[in-house]
């Protein structure tokens, strides 16, 4: 690569866990169902059976895409929305049996406030902490979990540093102790990212969203398993089984249950280049910045192709340059073309909690960016953001 970078007009959208690219297919499908399925899929005439096939093909898709059965999947407005239904409302119908929650220090804050809420109404709740990894370890699972544990939350991949976390020694754990410890997992940066199924996850209520996989924003599901009961969170009519009252935003639902058939039958084929693209900018990184530092690398970074356990997405890679300020490195990059965040978009600049928890150093969270790929992302592109950002570290200071 060369050592000097000409001003370009490339465009690098290196962001995408934060939110993706709309694919042209789910903005077609939902173009197609506003303009020919447009009645309500709760009416009985014609239109509204029509927009109700449409909407239960797409509920299909992603069922599909989670191997579950299509009545276990519930709509949303978004995984935030799914997230609170799942805590919420299987923790005020579970309290009379026990008040204990159990989850981690590193949720994205669609469920560590809601569990903060509940923390407030009378919940005694055990926030573990990661490893140095970034990994909430089964013992650290099972050593938390109490004979009054009513409900455990864990994501399945962490959305700042793309480490995947062992869901279903979770619920086996629960299984072989004998509890009615209800285990959910926001799984948003996992579905058709990292291969996994609600029999492998074996977990009772499942987050999945949208837009973190080129589908539109403002849709979300929820997958809950037979016999699970839930409190409706939004109240309002019959929609959704009775479970959440509103009538159902169909173009955004087809979009998703698009985007999400198109990222099953990709699977294979984009997990191996993204893994490879993901490879490449490390090796790039290593050569050009020797003192980066990578928050989540692995020995099996030297093998991408080696998918016999799954130790984070290869779709989420976090750097650190320590001595600089992210903030300062990501308005350079801004002005280059380049989008990358420093920490989960929702937090807006806040310091890190996650990688705080991970007990890493001061400056390495200060100088701590968030790189995601896509389908879409190309080696070209890798090129050009270490080359700029090889350049912002010779051009800015250091705040020592």
């Amino acid at each position: 690569m060369s050592k000097t970078s000409k001003k370009t007009d490339m465009s690098v959208y290196f962001d995408n866990a934060a939110s993706t690219m709309v694919r042209d297919e789910a903005i077609d499908a939902m173009t197609r169902v506003m303009r020919t399925s447009y009645g309500n899929p709760s009416s009985g005439h014609e239109r509204g059976r029509c927009a109700k096939q449409e909407l239960e093909n797409s509920r299909a898709s992603v069922a599909y895409a989670l191997g579950a059965q299509p009545d276990n999947v519930y709509f949303t407005s978004g995984g935030t929305e799914a997230n609170n239904w799942a805590i919420l409302g299987a923790s005020k119908n579970l309290m009379r049996k026990g008040k204990h929650i159990v989850t981690s220090a590193i949720e994205h804050s669609a469920a560590i406030d809601p569990i903060k809420k509940l923390e407030k109404e009378g919940f005694e709740v055990t926030y573990l902490s990661p490893d140095k990894s970034g990994h909430i370890t089964a013992d650290a699972f099972a050593n938390a979990l109490r004979d009054d544990t009513v409900f455990a939350s864990i994501m399945l991949v962490n959305n700042e540093t793309g480490i995947a976390n062992p869901v279903g020694e979770y619920a086996s754990i629960i299984k072989e102790r004998g509890l009615n410890t209800v285990l959910h997992t926001d799984a948003i940066q996992g579905l058709c990212k990292i291969p996994f199924t609600v029999k492998s996850l074996a977990a009772d209520l499942i987050t999945v969203s949208s837009h973190k996989l080129h589908g539109p924003k403002g849709v979300g599901a929820l997958y809950i398993k037979d016999g699970i009961k839930l409190a409706p969170l939004i109240l309002g009519g019959s929609h959704e089984k009775g479970f959440r009252g509103g009538t159902e935003a169909l173009p955004a639902a087809v979009g998703f249950g698009e985007a999400t058939r198109l990222g099953k039958i990709e699977f294979d084929d984009v997990s191996t280049r993204v893994q490879d693209l993901r490879a490449y900018a490390i090796q790039l990184l290593q050569s050009e910045l020797p003192e980066i530092v990578f928050i989540n690398k692995s020995d099996r970074d030297n093998n991408a192709h080696d998918t016999h356990q799954i130790e984070h997405s290869p779709f989420i890679l976090p750097i650190s340059l320590p001595g600089f300020k992210a903030e300062v490195l990501m308005n350079y990059l801004d002005g280059e073309g380049i989008c990358v965040s420093r920490s989960a978009a929702c937090k807006k600049g806040a310091r890190s909690r996650t990688l705080e928890a991970m007990g890493l150093r001061n400056d390495v969270i200060d100088g701590a960016l968030r790189i995601s790929f896509s389908r879409y992302s190309t080696q070209n592109e890798a090129e050009y953001f270490v080359s700029i950002l090889k350049r912002a570290s010779e051009i800015l200071f250091k705040t020592l």
